[in-house]
Parts: C-alpha cells; sequence; structure tokens
C-alpha cells in the first residue's frame, strides 16, 4: 500500500496539466489544487496498513449482500477519488460478466488490471462523456470526426486513440483513466467502440483543470467546500498509444454500451450513498437554523422539515432496498438491484432543488448576507455583529452566522452551484435513471396483477 508522501510522490510522473490558461508544474504546490491533494493524501495516510499482504478495504470486489451492505459505510468515509477506483473496478468486473465471451482476451485483461490497481494502490479516474459536437447528429455525421473518442490507428501491439472526455472529476489527482464508449455505437462505428486504460502521464495526454473550491483566504466562512473538494478535469487524447494488454474493447460495437451501463449502475449506488448522507444534513441544517432563528415550532416551518425527512427516509431505503435486493453473478459478483438503484436516485436527484428551497425559506435572507466570520474578529465591528445576529436564549450570533455560511457554502454559492448540477447528473441525467427504471420494472408482473385484482382477462383489455 501506499501511504501520503508515496502518493505525493507519484504524482511527479511528468503528467500534463493546466489551470486557467497556465501550465501546472506542481500540483501538490498548486494553491487551489494541492487541496485537493491533500485529501487524497490523508485518505492514503487514513488507510495505509504495513506488510505485503495489506491493501486497501474499498479496492475489494463484493461477492454478498453482506458484503455489498458493508461498504456502504466505507463509501461515505473514503475521500472521492478511492471511491471513483473502487467504481472502475466493479465497472470493468460488471461489464466483464455481461459480455460473457470467454474466447476474447477481454476478460483475463480486464481481470489483470483491476489486480493492478489493487496490488499497486492506485487511482483511477472514468472518462465515459465525449465533446459529442452536435448532439443531434452520431458519430460519423459530426462534422469533426474526433466529436467523440476514436481509433485512429490500430498496430500489431495496439491503437492510438484520439479525443477529448469531459467532466472528470478528480482527473488531475488520478494515475490512470479508464476509458469507455459514452453511448451504444452501430456497424459503422467500429472505431468509436474502444474500452481501454491510460496513464495519465502517457504522451499524449493532457488536462485541463477547473475546481470549486473557494478562493478566500479566510476559509471559515467556506466550512464545506474547504477540504475535500475535487478538481473536475477536460481530458485530451491528442493521438495516445494503447497497447494491446490495456485494451478491453476494440470495435465490437454490440458490446459498446455494456461499460457504460455497468458504469451507470456504480456510479448511482455511490450518488445514491452520498445523497443519503446529504439528505441528512440539509435535515440537520433546517432544524439547527429554525430552532436558531426561533421559529421551530411555527407550523409553516416544522411541515418543511418534516417534507425533508420524508425525503431523506426514502432516500435511504431507496439505497438499502438497492442493496438488500442485490444479485449475484454467475462469476460470484454481488451487484445492486438495478431498478431500486435508479428509481432512487432520480427520486433523489428530481427533488433535491425542493429541498434546498425549504432550507432556504426556512434560513431565510442572511445564507447569502450574513457578515463574514473575519468581521466578527474585528473589535469596531465584532460585538455590534454579535449584538445583532443573536438571536436570545443562548444563540450567539457567532454561531447563528456560521450555520448561515454552512448553508450557503453547501447550497448557495460556487460549490453549492456545482453540487446541485452533480446531484442531476451524476452517473446520467434523469431521464436515463427514467429508461433504466422501465426496462428492470417487472411490468408484465404489473399488468397480470391488475387483471387479478380487477377480475379482467387479456383478451378482455385488448
Amino acid at each position: 500500500m501506499l501511504d501520503g508522501e508515496q502518493y505525493r510522490e507519484s504524482l511527479e510522473d511528468g503528467r500534463v496539466l493546466f489551470f486557467e490558461g497556465s501550465r501546472v508544474p506542481d500540483l501538490a504546490k498548486h494553491p487551489l489544487l494541492g487541496r485537493a491533494v491533500d485529501t487524497v493524501a490523508e485518505g492514503y495516510d487514513h488507510w495505509y496498513r504495513p506488510g505485503t499482504e495489506a491493501g486497501n478495504p474499498l479496492l475489494n470486489v463484493s461477492t454478498s449482500k453482506a458484503d455489498l451492505q458493508a461498504m456502504l459505510p466505507l463509501f461515505e468515509e473514503a475521500d472521492g477519488l478511492l471511491n471513483l477506483t473502487y467504481q472502475t473496478i466493479m465497472c470493468l468486473l460488471t461489464a466483464s460478466s455481461r459480455i460473457g465471451d470467454t474466447d476474447a482476451p477481454y476478460p483475463a485483461r480486464m481481470a489483470a488490471y483491476v489486480r493492478d490497481l489493487q496490488v499497486n494502490d492506485l487511482r483511477s479516474a472514468l472518462c465515459i462523456t465525449d465533446a459529442k459536437g452536435d448532439r443531434s447528429l452520431p458519430p460519423l455525421r459530426q462534422e469533426d470526426p474526433d466529436a467523440y473518442l476514436r481509433v485512429v490507428d490500430r498496430r500489431p501491439d495496439g491503437v492510438v486513440i484520439r479525443g477529448a472526455k469531459l467532466h472528470i472529476t478528480a482527473g488531475p489527482l488520478a494515475h490512470e483513466f479508464l476509458v469507455m464508449p459514452t453511448k451504444a455505437m452501430k456497424p459503422g462505428e467500429e472505431d468509436y467502440a474502444i474500452c481501454c486504460a491510460v496513464p495519465i502521464s502517457a504522451p499524449g495526454v493532457s488536462v485541463v483543470c477547473r475546481t470549486s473550491a473557494p478562493r478566500a483566504d479566510d476559509t471559515r466562512d467556506f466550512p464545506v467546500s474547504r477540504d475535500g473538494v475535487l478538481p473536475e478535469g477536460f481530458v485530451i487524447f491528442d493521438d495516445v498509444f494503447v497497447p494491446n494488454d490495456r485494451i478491453f474493447l476494440d470495435g465490437e460495437v454490440e458490446h459498446a454500451a455494456v461499460f457504460a451501463h455497468s458504469l451507470g449502475l456504480w456510479e448511482r449506488l455511490k450518488a445514491l450513498t452520498f445523497m443519503a448522507d446529504e439528505a441528512d444534513v440539509l435535515v440537520g441544517l433546517a432544524q439547527l437554523i429554525a430552532e436558531a432563528n426561533g421559529l421551530a415550532k411555527v407550523p409553516h416551518i416544522r411541515e418543511k422539515v418534516n417534507d425533508m425527512i420524508l425525503y431523506a427516509t426514502l432516500v435511504r431505503s431507496g439505497l438499502l432496498a438497492a442493496v438488500s435486493s442485490s444479485k449475484i453473478t454467475p462469476e460470484g459478483l454481488a451487484v445492486p438491484d438495478e431498478c431500486f438503484t435508479n428509481a432512487a436516485k432520480f427520486y433523489g436527484a428530481a427533488n433535491f432543488a425542493v429541498m434546498v428551497r425549504h432550507l432556504h425559506d426556512i434560513a431565510g435572507g442572511s445564507v447569502v448576507t450574513a457578515p463574514s466570520m473575519a468581521d466578527f474578529d474585528n473589535p469596531e465591528t465584532g460585538p455590534l455583529v454579535e449584538k445583532y445576529m443573536a438571536t436570545g436564549n443562548g444563540v450567539t450570533g457567532r454561531y447563528r452566522t456560521a450555520l448561515m455560511h454552512a448553508i450557503r457554502d453547501l447550497t448557495a454559492d460556487t460549490w453549492g452551484g456545482h453540487n446541485a448540477v452533480i446531484q442531476l447528473q451524476a452517473g446520467g441525467g434523469l431521464h436515463a435513471q427514467r429508461l433504466v427504471t422501465r426496462k428492470h420494472y417487472d411490468l408484465a408482473a404489473a399488468k397480470q396483477r391488475a387483471l387479478q385484482r380487477t377480475r379482467l382477462t387479456a383478451t378482455a383489455t385488448a
């Protein structure tokens, strides 16, 4: 296993990174991106155990419902990049099971790559979304054929790929990229049906970075986003060579969508875990600020908090149902129930904005207008700010202001806006979850129950 210092040293691999128009010469020392390096390094230290047999528990493969259930608290404990690496592993193993072609070299290559991640304690980011160009057109009809990542050359020892992948969470921090088709491909689109693993330091790879981390010197006003915000990567593959042993699909259009669908399941399970935790935080903040404002017993405030409690309970119920109803593949892999996972993720994402609206309505305008915490330190303003932000009954102005900043940072500032979009888009948008839920819902059984309950026959409904 690697410790935090070894992780920092591993970043000195020649990776090509850019941030706001400038090259990043030293990721760990960058004033904004370096904070995320600290978070991942702390995660390495947290999980580190000495010895050649030691391994990170979140890189293990779940083989039972109990194993998968035990992973849930680890998701919350782990940093985001470690979670993405777990998703990489589970995506590949799930895809391998679904492809099921033992004559092809891909299953053995995927298993070997998973083992490499586990043994060397590496971190992987997931590259799925293409630039797409005109979204109404398929790859072959794009004005620029590179709008979807593709193979531009095939050699006896591997392939050369060209294109870009967008929205790559933690991309600048990873050792590896798992690259896959963003959607199903058709005959004639074989060059776009490529799944492979690429080191971030491979020649031709560059990453344009952005971050929602706060830029203020005093981070007390940003209690949520000051730690743990992962940067996003706009990853460019400019004629990158990939050797055969790192190619998991090449030209088999019938399997192109398998990787995206497999990843979607594990992304949505993780997103659902995050949503369940976030929902409890929203409820807690709503109740705390209602009490601080002296409004906790007002009927319409209580009603909004009750709505938020229902939301939090239903999201977590969906998560637990997805795991407790998991299936075991023929290869012995525990996979969460697709219908429950997608339905719960849809519900959580579709109603998140309403929960935030309730929180803002309960808290009031001070969410975005409260004085900074530094104003309490100023002898000229501090006593007056404390006087007028306090509400009595032991609620100090400093405490109430800190609550307002927590709510703003989580829901109404740079990170809050980022998070609002992520809640919708993580693991694919609402339409994707609706489609997958319908696909796995037992509609035939529902029709049969309806016929039995109403004493109708199938011929009578024709």
